[in-house]
């Protein structure tokens, strides 16, 4: 069943943190809830659990409203991030922990028990305390503990930050397999778009306590809904070039003593007039060692090594900044006199004071 929250507002005395919230979340779909520190998501995720009450607004699970319920009898799960784990049990009374005070029968709660901990392969581990378990491990049995419940809806709260770079990326993984597995609602928190991105059937990006955009991976990093959502979405983050004149399906750049160039606009940013922000994502741009009509001129001032690829930081006219992404081979050195190409179909146009996206209406 659809979980649907309505009109939903948060207040702190006089600080506002949650802006009318209306969402869907589809049943059996893993729905993450993105932005920078402070925008809201985690209160949000409280709310659903219940560990937060909502100033005003209603969430229903199907035609049952939940809103009104007390945490215990929602029947949801959450991860938090710190794992929240007994230090004084070991990893199956941990485990076993939700299913005991529920007055479980034993035999039920040993089947369940060994029955997740196979799933999350940490069989060897029940006997241990948290303290002689790793980071992965502990995220693992924190998550086998609220699977034992099978409930309706998981929540995670950015379980996947404290452990290192190289771990993240594995788990990122597993999570995502796991939830294709059990088919359950889940609700997902970080503040990583990269996690957001790989991990999301869709992706509700926050901002201010207002969800900016609610879509899917490839739409929000398509066709974002404003600047904001555009810089936040992709790494590395879109750059924005501010005072672009757009007339006649084009957009002229200044770019100093080697006067304005103009660049064709897709048809579907056609019809548009006037100042805008342009958009153009680093993996966009090509960056050629010959002079080429529609080209910006610039220079090189900085090369990053990055793997199998650079990002190369470029200075154009009299404060223009850009960076590009370029194969690891490509000869292209700090100071070097070079040329930017923008292909038409992949240019962003946002309005300078709102922020949204003109192609978007």
């Amino acid at each position: 069943m659809t979980i649907r929250l309505e009109h939903i507002w948060k207040s702190f005395g006089a600080v506002e943190v949650l802006k009318d919230i209306d969402l869907e979340l589809p049943e059996r779909q893993f729905i993450t809830l993105v932005g920078p520190s402070g925008c809201g998501k985690t209160t949000l995720l409280r709310i659903l659990a219940g560990l937060e009450s909502a100033t005003r607004g209603v969430i229903w699970h199907g035609d049952t409203r939940v809103s009104d319920l007390a945490p215990g009898k929602r029947d949801v799960a959450m991860v938090f991030q710190s794992y929240a784990l007994y230090p004084h049990m070991n990893v199956r009374a941990n485990m076993a922990y939700g299913l005991k005070v529920r007055g479980t029968p034993r035999a039920e709660i040993d089947a369940r028990v060994l029955e997740v901990a196979r799933v999350l392969e940490i069989e060897h581990l029940l006997g241990r305390k948290p303290r002689e378990l790793s980071g992965g491990q502990r995220q693992r049995v924190a998550l086998g503990r609220a699977m034992v419940r099978k409930p309706w809806l998981f929540l995670l709260d950015e379980p996947l930050s404290n452990l290192d770079a190289k771990l993240r990326v594995t788990m990122r993984a597993e999570l995502k397999r796991l939830h294709m597995r059990l088919e359950t609602t889940t609700v997902y928190v970080t503040h990583d778009q990269l996690e957001a991105m790989t991990m999301s059937d869709r992706i509700a990006v926050m901002d201010h306590g207002v969800v900016q955009q609610y879509a899917t991976p490839a739409e929000v990093y398509n066709r974002p809904a404003n600047a904001f959502v555009a810089g936040f979405i992709g790494s590395p983050p879109m750059n924005f070039v501010p005072g672009a004149a757009v007339a006649g399906g084009e957009v002229a750049l200044d770019c100093g003593p080697d006067g304005r160039i103009a660049i064709a606009l897709a048809r579907r940013a056609h019809g548009f007039s006037g100042a805008a922000l342009l958009g153009v994502r680093p993996q966009d741009l090509e960056v050629l060692s010959e002079p080429r009509a529609s080209a910006v001129p610039a220079t090189a001032t900085l090369i990053q090594l990055v793997g199998s690829e650079k990002l190369v930081d470029l200075a154009f006219g009299t404060a223009g900044r850009l960076t590009a992404q370029v194969k690891a081979d490509a000869a292209v050195e700090a100071g070097n006199r070079v040329w930017v190409g923008f292909d038409p179909a992949r240019l962003h146009l946002f309005e300078p004071a709102s922020g949204r996206n003109l192609a978007l209406g």
